[in-house]
């Protein structure tokens, strides 16, 4: 009901406007364009003040409005994330305060030097100093900016602390795939032309490293652990996708053949975030932020943040990919039994490049 009384109230305004504009033509013709046009112009100076009012208060109202359902309601769910939004308030609030005294000025100097009988026009055209500071305040201001964020970004994207939970996260259409290193935390190798999707090798490891035994392999749900630093090796199989995390205040592209990484520390479990939220159905989303194709609104996954003890409990329930592709096979197999055909021409690749 009050979408449809904002609606009515702004055609209601808009056909005011109309009819004021369609009087005027009417009162030109009896009166003369000049004394029109002088009449016009008072009616616009009004108008401009009008505006300016209606203006401030729509900013004021539809922030009262949609803040609630913004993230900034919520906590950054990562260490890195605070400064983030840290980064973020203080751009806002020095646009916001440089767009109020703009915006003010340009709508209270149309009303206030509007045409009058006695005030003549004063030509100023040119001053260098003016020009100068206008031009060089906003440039530091913004150098300032992007240091902050370089250096943000440098953090974010740079080595992660070596107690880090490592976890590598794939991108393809329309979906994500998430590859634990195991017991003995290292990745097993794998080869794009191995991928054999029929076979259940999604990800192409090479099972001729015994490095691919202990590896698991999971979609839909990625766990992390609160308070321990989360390091994601970012791949695609495809197309260019986005790694999105918007509860963490994290996103990095995911490109095909360049791994990307990044690292953050989760502060909150989902459990917790559920009560800071209100929100029993509270998810952290993993989403693709990156425009990838019809199915690319589809592209979800999720992050389940717990402690140590529930996150060590779930990780020994989960079978590696190797036993469940090879059910049968003990993890020592020998290669050559296990080995699909696109997992040879990837060994064949790797070996002639060695």
């Amino acid at each position: 009901m009050t979408i449809f009384l904002t609606i009515a109230v702004i055609l209601l305004v808009f056909i005011v406007i109309f009819q004021i504009a369609k009087a005027s033509e009417y009162v030109s013709i009896l009166k003369g364009e000049e004394r029109s046009r002088k009449q016009n112009n008072r009616i616009n100076g009004f108008l401009m003040i009008a505006f300016l009012i209606l203006g401030l208060i729509g900013v004021w109202w539809c922030n009262e409005i949609l803040y609630p359902k913004t993230l900034f309601a919520q906590p950054a769910a990562s260490d890195h994330g605070e400064v983030i939004d840290e980064m973020m308030l203080w751009t806002i609030g020095i646009t916001g305060i440089v767009f109020f005294i703009t915006q003010i000025l340009l709508f209270w100097f149309s009303y206030k030097y509007q045409e009058k009988e006695n005030r003549k026009v004063y030509y100023y055209p040119h001053n260098t100093k003016l020009e100068i500071i206008w031009t060089t305040i906003p440039a530091i201001t913004m150098a300032v900016l992007v240091v902050f964020g370089l250096k943000a970004w440098f953090n974010i994207t740079g080595e992660a602390p070596k107690n880090s939970l490592v976890v590598e996260i794939t991108g393809k259409q329309f979906g994500w795939f998430y590859r634990y290193p195991g017991a003995d935390n290292t990745f097993g190798k794998k080869y794009y032309r191995a991928i054999d999707e029929t076979a259940g090798n999604d990800l192409g490891q090479l099972w001729d490293d015994k490095a691919n035994f202990d590896d698991v392999v999971v979609t839909q749900t990625m766990y992390a652990v609160k308070n321990k630093p989360l390091k994601l090796i970012i791949h695609s199989r495809d197309v260019i996708h986005d790694v999105g995390l918007a509860h963490f205040r994290m996103k990095v592209d995911a490109v095909p053949g360049i791994p990307t990484t990044m690292w953050f520390t989760p502060k909150y479990t989902t459990a917790e975030m559920k009560k800071i939220t209100n929100n029993p159905d509270f998810q952290y989303e993993i989403s693709c932020d990156q425009m990838c194709g019809n199915g690319h609104y589809s592209m979800k996954g999720v992050i389940e943040v717990v402690d140590q003890k529930e996150f060590d409990a779930w990780l020994a329930k989960q079978p590696t990919k190797f036993a469940q592709l090879f059910p049968a096979k003990p993890a020592g197999a020998a290669a050559d039994s296990t080995t699909t055909a696109g997992s040879k021409a990837g060994n064949a690749v790797l070996a002639s490049k060695n």
